[in-house]
């Protein structure tokens, strides 16, 4: 089993005599980087090194080195293939095995976090501890534990951390904030919202093979996960990824935050005060463990949201359009005057008899975005938080992962948004603070802010 280096970092690692030799991890930053009071010098470069380096992972490396004032330092897998094809891209880029490695650098000043999602909330907190500003990709954690560590870690250190719910950048989902804070379609009590898609019985597939090819660190890419065989199919890519509990938390936790981030965006939903979930694996016999249908209820003091998620049948109601099988995704907004349904790219309003003839829709207010990257290493520059911060996205991310807690225990989950705490429920309470695989440790003194 791959051990990890000692490093100063409270509570990250347990403290045993494995990893006792070692260098502590620098937490400054380049010289030059940050000007006075922690912003960005106007003329500096902004040296960023990219963590897990699959499609998602480059894509947004990508869009991040087109700004003018950013320099592709780094790039880290525990795939010796995947971080060459990266580095081979950026001239003067060098390639890790290990994130601890590249935290190490004081030459690096952010990093984006690509990883498998079991390793978000470790290498997130470990990021901030060294100092690091962040692009973290969604889902920001599995656990409500790692949840509240993740947004106190980035407190404690001041980070700029944008999470990469990337379809906030979008110019519909701007249009739609409009109407439905400008009350267009009346007062809203009661959201749905869904991604539906149809794997078919085969799901993702079978693969027999549990040997690792040449340079991949199978234990270090399973990091605090449970021990598991090698499978290639769960390696290849994120899509893939949805079909594993463990790794991902299923679907759900993969593409609810792009879907609910709109309503919790235009109604300004704080936390919810129940959550419940029921589904199950009924269909899809693959390698996978996650459920093919999933439905979620999440209840606000003054409105009702839903979720559903299906890898069985793909039929997305009045957003279907042609009928074959393919993913689809969408929001229901039901108000007193009319229902407003919306994907990614298009919203349309259905209203209520007559209610609406006379109602003007409200002017565009909210400004375009330079492109979600970019506007994260223009907030890195400036140290404002960016729009998708830990402080907004945590109340995208805590409605889903109560979601996949209540599956686990098959009944509903009470939560007070002022305490941040489940109520009432011991067993929950314990679930919720992940058992990570030995020797990572939950880092349990970030649960308090």
């Amino acid at each position: 089993m791959t051990q990890p280096r000692k490093m100063n970092r409270r509570g990250f690692f347990d403290q045993t005599a494995a990893s006792a030799a070692g260098a502590a991890v620098p937490l400054v930053l380049a010289q030059g980087v940050l000007g006075e009071n922690g912003a960005a010098g106007a003329n500096e470069k902004l040296r960023v090194a990219l963590i897990g380096c699959g499609g998602m992972g480059q894509a947004n490396l990508a869009n991040t080195a087109q700004h003018p004032d950013v320099v592709v330092a780094a790039a880290c897998d525990v795939w010796d293939e995947r971080a060459a094809a990266v580095v081979k891209k950026y001239e003067g880029a060098r390639a890790y095995k290990d994130f601890r490695e590249v935290l190490d650098q004081k030459d690096i000043d952010a990093v984006i976090v690509a990883t498998p999602p079991h390793w978000h909330a470790l290498i997130a907190i470990a990021a901030c501890e060294a100092g690091k500003d962040m692009y973290l990709q969604k889902p920001m954690t599995l656990h409500l534990g790692e949840s509240l560590a993740v947004r106190n870690a980035v407190r404690r250190h001041g980070r700029i951390v944008q999470v990469g719910t990337q379809i906030h950048a979008s110019e519909n989902y701007r249009r739609v904030v409009e109407k439905i804070r400008a009350g267009y379609i009346g007062p809203v009590g009661c959201v749905r919202t869904f991604n539906v898609m149809n794997q078919g019985p085969e799901g993702v597939g079978h693969d027999p093979n549990t040997t690792p090819p040449p340079g991949l660190d199978w234990d270090m890419w399973l990091g605090p996960a449970p021990q598991r065989p090698f499978n290639a199919i769960l390696a290849a890519n994120s899509y893939n990824h949805g079909s594993w509990m463990d790794i991902s938390g299923g679907w759900t936790p993969n593409m609810a935050p792009h879907i609910i981030d709109l309503p919790i965006w235009a109604l300004d939903l704080g936390l919810p005060t129940r959550v419940h979930c029921a589904g199950g694996r009924f269909v899809i016999r693959d390698d996978g463990d996650a459920p093919d249908v999933q439905e979620m209820l999440f209840q606000y003091p003054n409105l009702t949201m839903t979720w559903m998620s299906s890898l069985i049948n793909s039929y997305g109601f009045d957003l279907h359009g042609e009928p074959v099988p393919k993913r689809r995704l969408g929001i229901y907004f039901h108000g007193l005057d009319g229902t407003m349904y919306c994907n990614y790219s298009m919203h349309e309003i259905v209203p209520e008899g007559d209610r609406m003839k006379d109602r003007t829709p409200p002017e565009p207010s909210i400004p375009p975005s330079p492109g979600h990257e970019i506007e994260w290493v223009n907030c890195v520059k400036s140290r404002e938080q960016p729009s998708c911060n830990v402080e907004y996205h945590i109340k995208i991310d805590i409605p889903i992962v109560l979601g996949n807690l209540s599956y686990r225990l098959g009944r509903s989950v009470q939560f007070d948004p002022a305490t941040e705490s489940i109520v009432g429920d011991a067993e929950a309470a314990r679930l919720a603070v992940p058992e990570y695989r030995k020797p990572w440790k939950f880092p349990a003194e970030y649960l308090k802010a």
